[in-house]
């Protein structure tokens, strides 16, 4: 169908997860895909895939805490395909430290790779969003920035930090403020939250994810999400057939009865 045909799309955190089935989906319906990660192996593998399939993909070596990688990144990218399009703000990391023992050092690192370095990639690509004049940001929020838990989930391993949900709820603000913004040169910006979704990151040791027995109290759908999921909300949201949503944040959990 080529919904992205001749786009060109950044994805942070490309090399894994969420980000490599949006990076293959956004490749199937025609766009260049540029993969932005600091994993150099995946994501190698995920270009050379994709390019494999007969899709147009460039790996670029990136930590989007590090303003230099990304204005190297993105002048590489326009030396090479003279525009952006769209850009996916999907790389992400947490801790599993919990509030008041969380470290200044980890609270740190998360908040800079996941709200700073959200910001980082909007503000070094917002020019070339305004040339393209359909200029796409999708930011990646999670449910911990529109809820708590009790302290059960507090037992279990892994459970988010303080730094994972003042982070999220951060890019869901710059996500409406960015919007905002945006309107008057007809960039539209948007956010996804999901819930239980199954990457390799969020599975427990028995490969179910680390909150399945919460999950599966509070969830109205059974079984788990998947990254195709998350992806084809992407895909809509970078798409025109989203053309009249913008500062909108999307729920991919399930149905959580406490928002309805």
């Amino acid at each position: 169908m080529a919904k992205l045909k001749d786009k060109v799309a950044i994805i942070t955190g490309g090399n894994s997860g969420i980000g490599e089935s949006t990076a293959h989906l956004f490749a199937k319906e025609g766009a260049t895909v540029i993969i932005l990660a600091r994993r150099k192996k995946e994501g190698l593998e995920v270009q050379n895939y994709i390019q494999q399939n007969a899709g147009k993909s460039l790996f670029i070596k990136c930590d989007v805490t590090n303003s230099n990688d990304i204005n190297k990144a993105i002048e590489i990218i326009i030396n090479k395909f003279n525009r952006i399009d769209i850009l996916f703000n999907n790389a992400g990391i947490s801790s599993s430290d919990i509030f008041p023992d969380e470290n200044k050092d980890n609270w740190e690192s998360v908040i800079k790779v996941n709200l700073s370095g959200t910001f980082y990639m909007c503000q070094a690509v917002w020019k070339h969003l305004i040339k393209s004049n359909h200029g796409i940001i999708i930011n990646m929020s999670s449910l911990a920035a529109q809820r708590g838990f009790s302290n059960y989930i507090y037992d279990l391993d892994g459970a988010p930090s303080a730094s994972y949900y003042s982070a999220k709820a951060g890019i869901e603000a710059l996500t409406r403020y960015l919007a905002s913004i945006g309107g008057k040169h007809n960039i539209r910006v948007n956010c996804i939250r999901p819930g239980q979704i199954i990457t390799d990151k969020a599975k427990g040791k028995d490969g179910n994810h680390k909150f399945k027995a919460t999950f599966d109290l509070l969830q109205i759908l059974k079984n788990p999400g998947k990254p195709e999921n998350v992806a084809k909300t992407a895909l809509f949201l970078a798409s025109k057939d989203s053309e009249f949503i913008t500062g909108e944040i999307i729920n991919i959990d399930g149905g959580m009865p406490g928002k309805l």
